[in-house]
């Protein structure tokens, strides 16, 4: 059976209608400071022991750093934090006004996220041109109800209940 070739636009395109959660994986650097990457591609992987993952792109120079660490925290965020999701995905100061304060594992909570997941670093795998990263829940806590942020076919925005 040959393969077939597949173009990344189009992958990319198709793809883009699956929605995913958005998250902030937040660390502090070696020097002390707030570190952060978001990432559309976060899920539960298995309850014992409890383990989460998300997928870095090779090309990111925020995992590296997070990586060193060698523990990081979920923070799953609201639908109404569009501009925070964006601050920290662009260059420059990433926490420049950014409320969080810091758990008991000394890890970064962004105000406002939904969820935070604290996790020791447990396994790191190449995937294509990403990394398969997975964690070890050291904690995790529910923080508010609110409607989850998702990508979905390129954009921001929040689920709407179906009856």
């Amino acid at each position: 059976m040959s393969e077939m070739k597949v173009e990344a636009a189009t992958f990319r395109q198709v793809l883009g209608y699956y929605p995913t959660g958005v998250c902030v994986i937040t660390a502090l650097s070696d020097d002390g400071m707030p570190i952060g990457l978001v990432v559309g591609t976060f899920t539960s992987v298995s309850l014992d022991p409890p383990l989460v993952g998300f997928f870095p792109d090779k090309r990111s120079t925020t995992w590296p750093r997070i990586e060193a660490a060698g523990h990081f925290c979920v923070n799953v965020l609201a639908s109404d934090q569009t501009a925070l999701c964006r601050q920290i995905a662009s260059p420059g100061d990433k926490f420049a006004g950014v409320e969080y304060t810091l758990s008991q594992h000394d890890l970064p909570v962004l105000g406002g996220a939904m969820v935070a997941i604290e996790c020791r670093l447990e396994t790191v795998v190449e995937a294509g041109d990403h990394w398969m990263v997975m964690g070890r829940v050291l904690g995790l806590e529910a923080r508010r109800e609110a409607d989850p942020m998702l990508f979905f076919r390129g954009t921001y925005g929040g689920f709407a209940e179906v009856n």
